[in-house]
């Protein structure tokens, strides 16, 4: 592989990324929109936005279906992170239905 067919073959994937990263991010935005909605019922059932129990399913569920190369480890600590992030999603959401 010369060093023009290397620089090609990157930028080729580098925009298959690009791709997948916006993918990504329409897929987070639909998925906090639903917690918003969750956060918006939790918060009229006086219901706290931890759950550990479904916490656990979320996980299991993701690793269940990752198929590889990421390992199940690398998928689980993907998933912390957006469920922490979901979390503090929600956390406003209630904060904000409660000052109207």
């Amino acid at each position: 592989m010369t060093d023009r067919e290397a620089k090609a073959a990157l930028a080729y994937c580098r925009s298959r990324i690009d791709v997948v990263d916006r993918h990504i991010v329409s897929l987070l935005n639909e998925r906090t929109r639903i917690v918003e909605e969750i956060g918006s019922v939790k918060r009229k059932m006086q219901m706290p936005i931890y759950e550990p129990k479904r916490e656990d399913e979320v996980f299991a569920n993701a690793m269940a279906a990752n198929t590889g190369p990421l390992s199940p480890e690398a998928v689980k600590r993907i998933f912390e992170r957006i469920i922490d992030e979901m979390r503090v999603v929600q956390k406003n959401k209630m904060e904000t239905e409660t000052q109207c």
